[in-house]
């Protein structure tokens, strides 16, 4: 008999903001959506670029099991080596191979089912990079081998491509979520064929900020259009993200929600 799963998805982390809230909410989140797997884009939390070790052990502590990333997870070095020690933290598939990690990551559920997690990136005002339609046909022969379902962070600029991909795919991937610009969009929806499809999750941070950027930072950088140093900014730390339902024997959506808490409560509510 046919049952339904749920992947909870956090957007992306930005700086300690970002860790702190993510940490001290997942556990809550988890229980309230009955979550079944969970994925964290993580590639904004060592000070706004990157990932460290600590910070994804800390992660997976509070209950994530795949860490997804993006361009900047190469702007820090710590992030390397743990892309090449850790296979459950990712990178973009379409990235050259001879960089470091994997692509996709695999969670085993209770069941004994797995649900197969893939990172792609866009090339729309981003490196010109291997391309995410021909990367996904490539990688999804190798995950739906394991798997019918399927989990897509899609790490992209341009809502366009992030919206060609999500129809491209749809019917074959059970959910294609879009991440990098750190504004939740209002367009959640289940396309014709089963796919659960958002724009942009939006992010886990400081919500007092530019994209999670100190203001004073941001607006010395389009003022005086020379660089400044990355600083995160902290107040009013938020959590973005989605839960998908998922049915486990076609691999189709049944259900996608998203929320940002804790300044939006209608789905969650919480005891600060």
């Amino acid at each position: 008999m046919a049952e339904n799963i749920n992947i909870l998805f956090l957007g992306d982390i930005v700086g300690d903001a970002g860790m702190k809230i993510a940490c001290e909410k997942l556990p809550v989140l988890i229980e309230c959506y009955n979550a079944d797997c969970v994925v964290i884009n993580g590639e904004n939390a060592y000070q706004g670029k990157g990932l460290n070790e600590r910070q994804a052990e800390k992660l997976f502590a509070a209950g994530a099991h795949v860490i997804t990333s993006g361009n900047h997870i190469w702007e820090n070095w710590l992030s390397r080596p743990l892309l090449e020690k850790n296979q459950q933290v990712i990178r973009p598939y379409n990235y050259p191979r001879e960089n470091q990690g994997m692509g996709y990551a695999f969670h085993t559920l209770e069941s004994g089912q797995k649900v197969g997690v893939i990172n792609l990136q866009g090339r729309t005002y981003m490196q010109s990079i291997d391309c995410p339609f021909k990367g996904a046909d490539e990688v999804l022969e190798i995950v739906k081998a394991e798997t019918n379902i399927v989990f897509i962070d899609f790490h992209a600029e341009a809502t366009a491509e992030k919206s060609a991909l999500g129809w491209y795919l749809d019917g074959q991937v059970s959910a294609l979520v879009g991440t990098h610009t750190h504004v939740q969009t209002a367009d959640a929806c289940i396309l014709p064929r089963g796919t659960a499809f958002i724009t942009d999750v939006g992010m886990c941070g400081a919500y007092n900020s530019v994209l999670g950027l100190k203001k004073e930072v941001a607006i010395k950088r389009f003022t005086l259009q020379t660089a400044h140093k990355y600083e995160s900014a902290g107040k009013d730390p938020r959590v973005c993200g989605v839960c998908v339902g998922v049915d486990t024997e076609s691999g189709r959506a049944v259900k996608i929600e998203n929320f940002t808490t804790p300044a939006a409560r209608k789905t969650v509510e919480y005891q600060d």
